[in-house]
């Protein structure tokens, strides 16, 4: 079933801001460091920008006894989990903790006896009792070692978790499942986030890799569940450039923003960049949106989401840079479905632009981001929708996609947004779909749809639940785009457009076109 485009998110949990142990200080956590991590998110403004969970990942246990009871680890938390939790809450901030869906812990290996057999597999309403309603936590990750290890199957696991965690008396606590890649459409129904990469580590490669990855995910955030890109690096060892790319893009992009330095040693400018008030604004912005892929321009992606009011007159926008040499971007403002002239506001150095008519223009750094609100006095329709912003229901990333015959975006060399979505077809749910084409005024457009494809492959058009047609496509050659045109009755604001095939693999999709007749 199609998810409906969500018009209001007044009580939807916005991303989660908060602190974690892991990538400073691993499994070398005790009692003293968390509280002092508290102390330090309560008192030096982070907790005033709006950061609220401290987190202890992996490494608290002592194994588990014989009545099935998890057993802390005494010598490093000598007051017990409720006191320190008590503690953490008494600042007015949130607590979090860890597990693993299966039997054994990641920083455990399968090796260390304490954290051998304390994953939630077999234990799952026992687990989460103790976790919230004994020791009263707020949040939890779930990582997927020992669910690896035991070879289970993610879905049914993580969903046997988020039942248990409901079951609890405790309720508004926030799920996050650590499986490493996107793990399939289902994840809304189950988690409040979910990592869709592996571990970020402390270095430019990583931050770039994870950003190319998440570039195509911007239909699987929704109603307040998001792609978790992994805990923050800023303020360790990249460049200050780079750590503004990288706090920056995770804010468009409306991922949680888990800070992983050393909150008690942490650099000014760090300090100062993760307290950025109007990033942190785009992140928590009560639409809850994902930036899109709206051009390549050269080098640099152009990313822009809606803020404040879904089709308003308000956007963000992005110019990411991931090259090694400075580039220079130009674009009119058609390219963000918005009229001239356009007022901007710099969101990292909080500076307002006069209103700019004609060409904007930005020299952005390499490896650097500049991060933009954008305002008009008109909104045009979009006009151009790249594959990569499309839903795909069976898209997933754990599982060879031929086999499990399941859609792939993949990076093309000329594709307009510089991705397609392939594999495509073979069932009438491995689909692509764009839930939000809005139009201002009724009536019939024009729209094309460029593909690649290197023999006749046919796709059935759907528009707001009415087949329209069959597009039967005629390219020969997997290398050149080929395009096919149709007449399409559009309603009055958003509709939803789905080309699938039950029967027999369809083209590649780069894009749809949408233009007046």
């Amino acid at each position: 079933m199609l998810l409906a485009v969500a018009t209001s998110a007044v009580a939807q949990r916005t991303p989660t801001m908060g602190w974690s142990s892991w990538n400073t200080f691993a499994l070398n956590i005790n009692e003293q460091l968390i509280r002092q991590q508290a102390d330090a998110m309560h008192k030096n403004g982070l907790q005033a920008a709006g950061y609220q969970y401290v987190n202890i990942d992996d490494g608290y246990w002592d194994g588990r006894g014989s009545d099935g009871h998890l057993r802390l680890n005494t010598k490093l938390f000598p007051s017990g989990m409720r006191s320190l939790v008590d503690y953490i809450h008494s600042l007015g901030l949130k607590a979090g903790i860890y597990s693993d869906a299966g039997d054994n812990t990641c920083g455990s290996g399968n090796r260390h006896a304490w954290g051998i057999g304390v994953g939630f597999a077999g234990h799952e309403e026992q687990d989460c009792r103790l976790y919230f309603d004994e020791w009263d936590f707020d949040f939890i990750k779930v990582d997927y070692c020992g669910g690896n290890h035991m070879g289970l199957d993610e879905r049914e696991q993580y969903t046997k978790i988020s039942k248990a965690i409901k079951s609890c008396k405790k309720q508004g606590i926030v799920y996050n499942m650590c499986r490493w890649a996107y793990p399939g459409t289902w994840s809304a129904d189950v988690a409040d986030s979910w990592r869709t990469t592996g571990d970020i580590y402390d270095a430019w490669r990583s931050v770039k890799g994870i950003l190319a990855e998440n570039l195509y995910l911007s239909a699987y955030c929704h109603d307040g569940h998001y792609n978790d890109m992994d805990m923050l690096e800023v303020g360790r060892s990249m460049s200050e450039i780079e750590d503004r790319t990288h706090f920056g893009m995770w804010c468009i992009m409306s991922s949680p923003l888990l800070i992983g330095c050393d909150m008690a040693n942490i650099k000014p400018a760090a300090l100062k960049l993760m307290c950025n008030k109007d990033l942190i604004a785009l992140n928590q912005d009560p639409l809850h949106l994902q930036a899109y892929v709206a051009a390549k321009i050269g080098e640099c992606y152009l990313l822009v989401k809606d803020i404040k009011k879904l089709h308003g007159p308000e956007r963000a926008f992005a110019i990411y840079n991931p090259s090694d040499e400075e580039q220079h971007v130009s674009f009119t403002w058609d390219a963000l479905d918005m009229a001239d002239p356009v007022v901007c506001h710099d969101c990292f150095d909080n500076l307002d632009y006069p209103a700019i008519s004609g060409e904007f223009h930005a020299m952005v750094p390499a490896h650097g981001t500049q991060i933009f609100t954008a305002k008009t006095k008109k909104r045009i329709d979009r006009k151009v929708y790249e594959a990569e912003t499309a839903y795909m229901q069976k898209y997933q990333e754990l599982r060879n996609n031929v086999a499990a015959q399941t859609a792939v975006y993949s990076a093309k060399e000329g594709a307009m947004g510089g991705y397609v979505a392939g594999f495509l077809g073979q069932s009438a749910d491995n689909d692509i779909v764009w839930k939000d084409v809005y139009v201002e005024k009724a009536g019939y457009r024009r729209v094309t749809f460029v593909y690649y494809s290197g023999e006749q492959r046919d796709m059935d058009l759907e528009v707001n639940g009415k087949h329209i047609t069959t597009l039967a496509t005629h390219s020969r050659n997997w290398s050149k785009p080929g395009k096919i045109t149709v007449s399409v009755p559009l309603q009055k604001g958003s509709n939803t457009v789905r080309l699938y095939n039950a029967k027999a693999w369809m083209p590649d999709i780069d894009c749809m076109i949408v233009s007046k007749l």
